[in-house]
């Protein structure tokens, strides 16, 4: 997996040097994790657990999971992901601390990302986003996806109790002049 450099951000993988980062900067915070497929972390040991996948997964060359990090200051301050795939399509995920909300930095791992899919010959990108989640829904959209979709379920395997409007949304890539 490639690193990728932004104006702000440098996208890289994440390591277990990284694992008090990842807890309390947003693993932690029932805020940041109340739209998301999985529950917040209540030790450093349930950081650690995933941690643990994360490392064996990066062995597979489908792995797409970035650490986003500051250029200026060396903080890692969220993460993005391909966390699966739909009809071959990669789905993104993605997440980051509240401290760094609404400064762009999640629209910008987007778009690099989607261009790092796309270069890597991906014609398509999935994203979903919980409705109430304006924020997210609002990254998606200047990163280019169009929304196609949206249904009634339970947000997660994890959060089976809580039904939401789940938008779909689609990135083509974009036609050559060629």
């Amino acid at each position: 997996m490639r690193e990728i450099q932004t104006e702000r951000l440098r996208l890289r993988p994440v390591g277990r040097e990284d694992i008090k980062r990842i807890f309390t900067c947003w693993a932690s915070d029932p805020k940041v994790t109340k739209y998301l497929t999985w529950n917040p972390h209540h030790t450093l040991h349930d950081t650690e657990t995933v941690m643990d996948i994360w490392l064996e997964e990066y062995k597979k060359p489908d792995c797409y999971r970035y650490g986003i990090e500051r250029r200026i200051t060396g903080d890692l301050i969220g993460m993005i992901d391909v966390v699966g795939f739909h009809h071959g399509a990669p789905v993104i995920g993605y997440c980051s601390g509240r401290a760094y909300w609404g400064r762009g930095y999640m629209t910008e791992a987007l778009k690099a990302v989607t261009a790092r899919l796309f270069e890597d010959g991906y014609d398509t990108i999935v994203i979903e986003a919980v409705e109430q989640n304006i924020g997210s829904n609002r990254v998606i959209e200047k990163a280019g996806f169009e929304k196609v979709a949206d249904r009634v379920a339970p947000l997660s395997e994890n959060k089976k109790d809580m039904l939401v409007k789940i938008n779909s949304y689609r990135l083509h890539k974009p036609k050559s002049d060629t």
